[in-house]
């Protein structure tokens, strides 16, 4: 089989393989504090420990800007989330996870933890390990090789640095959104 047409067949069986899971996801009953796409957004702060510019945010989330604008209005509505004005520069926001929306998360979370769980299942622990780092050498090969994403990289490491992030932190690939809260 040619290089190209093996690309074609992985991105095409991993993008199926998501799709497949995600509406899984979608159909479960464990949505009804908080819809899925409110979970994304939720999850992203929690696992960031700090406010994060609404832009960082929609760079891991997976809504365009203005679903993402509107979600979170409706988000801070709720008490979930808090949005500010950036100290140091007027034209960005800043997103905060209340205690509400924690507790929110935490909640749903574990019920995601476990569905995530049970549906990993049909891998061995050994293809679950290899899975997770296989995706995360995508995902830290696309984000390396994307010089339009306009976000800002730490000189010592490259990694993008988020406010309020302690200095140096690393991102931990290694996790899924539901793994890691529930073991938290």
């Amino acid at each position: 089989m040619s290089g190209i047409r093996l690309a074609n067949d992985s991105w095409e069986a991993l993008l199926a393989a998501q799709a497949a899971m995600m509406r899984g996801f979608a159909s479960e009953r464990m949505w009804d504090e908080v819809s899925l796409h409110d979970y994304d957004v939720l999850y992203a702060l929690k696992k960031a420990g700090c406010a994060l510019r609404q832009t960082d945010l929609n760079t891991q989330v997976l809504l365009s800007q203005p679903a993402l604008s509107r979600l979170l209005e409706r988000l801070e509505q709720r008490g979930l989330v808090a949005r500010a004005p950036h100290p140091a520069d007027r034209r960005a926001v800043l997103v905060t996870l209340t205690d509400a929306g924690a507790a929110a998360q935490r909640a749903t979370g574990t019920r995601h933890a476990r569905s995530v769980e049970q549906r990993m299942r049909v891998l061995s622990p050994a293809q679950q390990e290899q899975l997770r780092d296989l995706c995360a050498a995508l995902t830290a090969a696309a984000i390396e090789d994307d010089p339009a994403d306009g976000r800002d990289r730490g000189p010592e490491t490259g990694r993008e640095q988020t406010v309020g992030a302690p200095a140096g932190r690393s991102e931990d690939l290694r996790g899924t959104r539901a793994g890691e809260e529930a073991v938290r």
